[in-house]
């Protein structure tokens, strides 16, 4: 069983967020951001999903939860999916990031070898998620994953579960998410002063 140190697993997170990359995303998703900060720092902000914050010309501030993946260490591949992480604790039963509260917009998705990222709109994601985890469950292209994790400061042990989704389902998923149904309501063009 192998198991990840949170202390060297948190360094890294750090380290990946001073990557060139982010940059190079950010300017292209957004072309008037005149600003990025990144706020490493502990806090609230960072259990709720805010890495970083873009700030566009017009002063609107678009929050980004960031993640980065590259060479397996185990298997010393390029996974192309998407991981989902749906347990943070599994034997706690505690909410990854694809299905917990975040405050973030965006979760920034970089698959740093490949040269290319994805961005996550949140809201739409995680309902995405919740119409779609269990088909996903059963897809053969999908893989359920395990993380085991140690923190030798506290001995705490714990397992994170993640689900693999190939990007293209989990983007129809969440165009599929930005369309909402009603009843069908009697309504007239022009009729409340149009011209």
């Amino acid at each position: 069983m192998i198991e990840h140190d949170f202390a060297q697993c948190l360094a890294e997170s750090h380290k990946a967020h001073t990557l060139p990359l982010w940059e190079q995303v950010y300017r292209q998703a957004f072309p008037d951001m005149v600003s990025m900060i990144y706020h490493g720092q502990d806090g609230d902000h960072q259990r709720l999903g805010v890495d970083r914050s873009v700030v566009l010309a017009n002063s609107k501030q678009i929050l980004i939860d960031e993640k980065v993946r590259g060479v397996n260490k185990i298997t010393g591949k390029v996974y192309e999916d998407i991981a989902l992480e749906y347990l943070s604790d599994a034997l706690r039963g505690v909410p990854g990031w694809v299905c917990k509260p975040l405050l973030a917009d965006f979760v920034a998705y970089a698959i740093a070898p490949l040269g290319v990222a994805y961005l996550l709109p949140v809201p739409a994601m995680q309902r995405a998620w919740r119409e779609h985890n269990e088909q996903w469950f059963r897809c053969p292209e999908c893989r359920d994953i395990t993380a085991h994790n140690h923190d030798k400061q506290s001995g705490r042990t714990w397992r994170t579960k993640s689900l693999c989704v190939p990007a293209g389902a989990l983007f129809a998923a969440i165009a599929s998410a930005f369309k909402a149904e009603f009843a069908p309501t009697a309504y007239e063009e022009g009729v409340a002063g149009d011209a």
